[in-house]
């Protein structure tokens, strides 16, 4: 028994991250692989079966996991983010979220077969669209800011608030179908709920405040949050259950909103989103192979399809064309935001609740109800999945230039490499705070950003989603370090690169690790002051074509110039570093700093 829950443990995560490195490579949305991968060793080819294996850990661990991933995606939310379409989102998580329910209650009751009771219950259920899903297929399809805030709020929002309106629809149709139970009944549970809410918020802020009066060394930070959040979770269950989700979402807005007076806490957002991604892949896996082969072959009869159909293609577009009429939406974002609403672990977690309570209270078509979620989960994430990148360009609200650049720091050279990297077709963003410096790169016809892009104010004012690389290059070596340093879990660590500001940053260059060499730009001898003195005076960049016959390394055009990026056929940009000796290919096009012959 050991043995096997071990296998199956290790087998999971390892699937779930292979799972996520596949979606990247192969740019497929990362939940449908992980549903295949489910399928694959749970049900179809019955190697393992999770629930079998964990016994009674089972529903604790995917319990457990779903609030961190809750906590992390609303403690990742700003007002900010919503500036422009708050009034949509209002609607959408409110009128939108009523609709949605009654209309979907009404669906499951009509083509699906259930009782009103029932319906009413799972209709609730199925309003929520939580992050496990829709922060992935957000990371992949690179939708404009606005587009991408309204999804990801209401995902967020939403996700505890479907668990609780089931409940609730639970407890309103007991005291109508139960001569014992009274209004009483449902003010204890109003109550319970209240308190839930009231708990995440005292924790929030109990956590903030003694962050920010150092009561916990930074080690420990990241490790005390989490330990908070679970017992936050755990308190909130054992106060009503399916409420420990309402509390780590007002948890999570909490310190959010505390994050400008306790700015430490924002280090932990980089662990939490970590532990988020395994959980995310993790928990998919364990639901999917744990489904059993009789759930799977319900799910392909006609009243179950006629069912996900009407959820797609009418309850939907109704719950976001109608409460959004007048607001600040336009017709391509209401289409793409009234097609996108993919269910995942919240609803596959909490229909086994369900499922299991109305049975004993003996409504036999409860039974279906495994089936039933698990097509609406499996069938919106793979037609969504698929559809919401090129939906997106189609509708023109995805960024569909190549990878660009964003480059720190304003000088002669930098503007001129900004030029070259433009007239190659990449976008590009010099920022600065320097308004001095930056008014030749406007007059270069660069975009720019005037400010300080380690504020708070530059990752809301300027939309980094176009870029996916970073080159900082200011005179101020520390400066440097400290925007790489913050930047590189964001854009990577193979696309956060740095300029020496100095020769005396260089004097030691062999004691230097591979490692560091690897995200120095261009070359021992290409520093600051020294770039930008040959670009002012007899130097320019020169684009080479590469040809058959040509040298097939960079090093090879060090003698006479400094080698400075590739374009590669693919529309991929390679910089050019210490340690790299990048090898060209025929159709390349090498960029490279050179005396201009006039001269």
């Amino acid at each position: 028994m050991e043995e096997a829950a071990l296998i199956s443990i290790v087998v999971i995560l390892a699937l779930g991250i292979f799972s996520q490195w596949l979606a990247w490579r192969i740019q497929w949305p990362s939940i449908v692989i992980m549903s295949v991968c489910g399928l694959l060793i749970g049900p179809i080819l019955g190697l393992i079966n999770p629930q079998t294996a964990l016994g009674d850990l089972y529903s604790p661990m995917i319990s457990l996991a779903v609030a961190i991933i809750l906590f992390e995606g609303s403690s990742s939310l700003d007002i900010r983010e919503i500036k422009g379409v708050s009034k949509s989102i209002f609607r959408i998580i409110t009128f939108g979220a009523f609709m949605s329910w009654i209309l979907g209650s009404l669906a499951a009751h009509y083509i699906a077969g259930l009782t009103l009771e029932v319906s009413f219950i799972i209709g609730g259920l199925f309003i929520v669209t939580g992050p496990t899903v829709i922060i992935p297929l957000l990371r992949n399809a690179k939708l404009k800011q606005r587009t991408a805030a309204v999804l990801k709020w209401e995902g967020i929002i939403v996700d505890p608030a479907g668990p609780l309106l089931a409940l609730f629809a639970y407890e309103v149709i007991k005291v109508l179908t139960h001569e014992t139970l009274t209004a009483t009944y449902l003010l204890q549970f109003i109550g319970a709920a209240f308190l839930a809410a009231l708990l995440g918020f005292i924790a929030g802020v109990g956590i903030s405040i003694l962050a920010n009066k150092g009561f916990f060394p930074e080690y420990l930070k990241s490790p005390i949050i989490l330990s908070a959040v679970l017992l936050s979770f755990t308190g909130a269950e054992i106060i009503m259950h399916e409420t420990g989700m309402l509390t780590v979402t007002v948890m999570g807005l909490t310190m959010a909103r505390m994050k400008r007076y306790v700015s430490s806490i924002g280090n932990v957002s980089h662990f939490v989103e970590n532990i988020s991604v395994l959980l995310t892949s993790t928990v998919f896996i364990l639901l999917t192979a744990s489904l059993s082969r009789e759930t799977i072959a319900e799910v392909f009869t006609l009243p179950i399809i006629g069912f996900v159909l009407a959820m797609l293609f009418i309850v939907r577009p109704l719950s976001i064309w109608l409460p959004t009429i007048g607001t600040e939406l336009t017709k391509q974002e209401k289409t793409l935001i009234g097609w996108i609403a993919p269910r995942g672990i919240v609803a596959l977690t909490v229909a086994g609740y369900f499922a299991s309570i109305l049975i004993n209270d003996g409504y036999e078509e409860a039974s279906l109800l495994m089936a039933l979620t698990f097509a609406l989960v499996f069938i919106t994430v793979c037609a969504h999945g698929f559809t919401l990148g090129p939906l997106a360009k189609k509708l023109n609200l995805a960024n569909t230039q190549p990878p660009g650049v964003l480059i720190v720091g304003a000088s002669s050279f930098s503007i001129a490499l900004g030029q070259k990297i433009k007239e190659l077709g990449h976008p590009v963003l010099l920022a600065d705070s320097s308004e001095g410096r930056l008014r030749p790169a406007i007059n270069a016809g660069l975009e720019t950003y005037k400010g300080e892009i380690l504020s708070e104010h530059a990752q809301y004012e300027a939309d980094l989603t176009p870029y996916d690389t970073i080159l900082v290059m200011t005179a101020d070596a520390s400066y440097n370090a400290l925007v790489s340093q913050t930047f590189a879990p964001e854009f990577g660590f193979n696309h956060t690169f740095s300029l020496p500001s100095s020769q005396h940053a260089q004097v030691n260059q062999g004691e230097l690790p591979y490692a560091v060499k690897a995200h120095l730009l261009f070359g021992e001898a290409a520093v600051f002051p020294e770039l930008n003195k040959k670009i002012n005076t007899t130097y320019s960049l020169v684009t080479h074509a590469i040809a058959e016959g040509d040298p097939t390394n960079t090093d090879a055009f060090r003698k006479k110039s400094i080698p400075l990026f590739i374009k590669r056929n693919n529309e991929k940009l390679n910089f050019v570093t210490e340690s790299k000796k990048i090898t060209l290919e025929e159709g390349d096009q090498l960029v490279v700093l050179a005396e201009t012959q006039s001269h």
